[in-house]
């Protein structure tokens, strides 16, 4: 699963998602964790709250967590409407560790915040799987 990370150095957790200038973006499964990308974002003079909530949505859409310091109830209710869980943890939480941390998680068993969200992104590659089954057959 793809999982962003709110952060200002790629090494640590240290930002609020309307003000993240860039996310860390990895593959993390079962067998461990792999840095895909900084996706960084472009610097806007004068944007407005929806405008910065608006590139970073697009900036994790395709991610099914978000590891942050902090995101506004307003920014929270449109990320869990793309069905991105984020995940609050303290202020310079070393990215690697939470990586680290998840992948335990994922080996073990998981909260049940972990395995509603595991859920239903198979049910969405599922839906997906047959999709594509359906367009090559016919």
């Amino acid at each position: 699963m793809k999982v962003a990370f709110a952060t200002d150095d790629g090494i640590r957790v240290n930002a609020h998602f309307g003000q993240s200038p860039m996310f860390a973006v990895y593959n993390v499964t079962k067998s461990g964790g792999e840095l895909l990308e900084l996706r960084k974002l472009p610097d806007v003079l004068f944007q407005d709250e929806a405008g910065r909530i608006n590139s970073r949505l697009e900036a994790v859409g395709d991610c099914t967590l978000i590891f942050l310091m902090q995101i506004g109830a307003s920014a929270a209710a449109r990320v869990t409407r793309r069905k991105i869980m984020p995940v609050k943890v303290p202020f310079g939480s070393p990215v690697d560790e939470q990586v680290k941390r998840l992948v335990e998680m994922l080996q073990g068993k998981p909260p049940m915040w972990l395995a509603k969200v595991l859920r239903s992104e198979e049910e969405g590659q599922e839906g997906t799987e047959g999709e594509n089954l359906n367009g090559t057959d016919g």
